[in-house]
């Protein structure tokens, strides 16, 4: 697993950066050559830069955006550090609970920044790319963005709760279709189910984003911050204790002879055989 104390970026290695610019925080994916795709290292760096967005005074809301063709199109599983392991299957699953706990607290310190977070949303925002995105407070989202949570295909669960999410804002029917098929829809389906606000044209995607965060920045801090705090509050009730659930679930799937298969037959382009062990 990646070292969790370092709070430097190894050179070459950014996942996400950060720029700050009258009042609004760019938080940006930025790479777009692997599609974004998310590691235990892009977990540790949204973490830090959550941390130094949260405490910024200068700060006023957040702008969550993506380079390239892609938001994010899930696991990186060429990253390194991507298995965890044990001397035993056991201490192996314990090891992947105690990381997706980690994981879990790290985007909490987005979704629980005092600051609203805006997504800007296209292309591919699958897994965990769509798990992030619903951290945010506003997602818009291109035409051409495709959403889905393909984990269950896979043999594993949503590792950081975007069911739970969707379930949130879209009712647990919908949750449960789209995890437990892993289906993908479009952005004009996810604005139906109120999984994003807005549906715009590719290139006026950016602008309408930073104009949307300019808005919110351009209101009084601690009425914009109290408001958030309050909605967050009613609907994040029983998010807490349920996200120890989804943990635990994760590390036993992630440990399965069915998540070794649904990945194997991913990489070799074959059905899947889940035998449910």
């Amino acid at each position: 697993m990646i070292d969790t104390i370092s709070t430097e970026t190894p050179e070459g290695e950014e996942r996400i950066r950060l720029e700050v610019a009258d009042g609004i925080a760019v938080l940006t994916l930025c790479r777009p050559d692997k599609l974004n795709g998310w590691s235990w290292e892009s977990t540790r760096q949204l973490g830090l830069l959550a941390d130094r967005i949260r405490f910024d005074p200068s700060v006023r809301a957040v702008l969550l955006r993506a380079e390239g063709r892609a938001f994010c199109a899930g696991i990186d599983v060429t990253a390194p550090g991507g298995a965890i392991t044990g001397r035993s299957a056991a201490e192996r699953t314990r090891n992947y609970y105690e990381g997706i706990r980690w994981v879990h607290e790290r985007f909490a310190v987005l979704a629980r920044l005092p600051q609203p977070v805006v997504a800007a949303v296209q292309g591919y925002c699958l897994g965990f790319g769509f798990e992030l995105a619903l951290m945010a407070d506003i997602r818009v989202a291109a035409e051409d963005a495709v959403f889905a949570l393909p984990e269950a295909r896979l043999g594993v669960a949503v590792d950081a709760g975007g069911d739970l999410r969707i379930a949130r804002e879209a009712g647990a029917g919908w949750a449960k279709y789209l995890a437990l098929t892993g289906r993908r829809i479009d952005a004009e389906t996810a604005r139906r189910l109120n999984l994003v606000q807005l549906v715009l044209p590719g290139p006026e995607l950016e602008p309408t984003a930073r104009a949307l965060a300019a808005e919110i920045a351009a209101n009084a801090p601690l009425a914009v911050q109290g408001i958030k705090r309050s909605i967050d509050a009613y609907v994040d009730a029983a998010l807490a204790p349920t996200l120890d659930r989804v943990a635990m679930t994760a590390a036993l799937t992630l440990t399965s002879e069915d998540c070794h298969e649904g990945y194997t037959a991913k990489a070799t382009h074959r059905p899947p055989h889940f035998s449910g062990g």
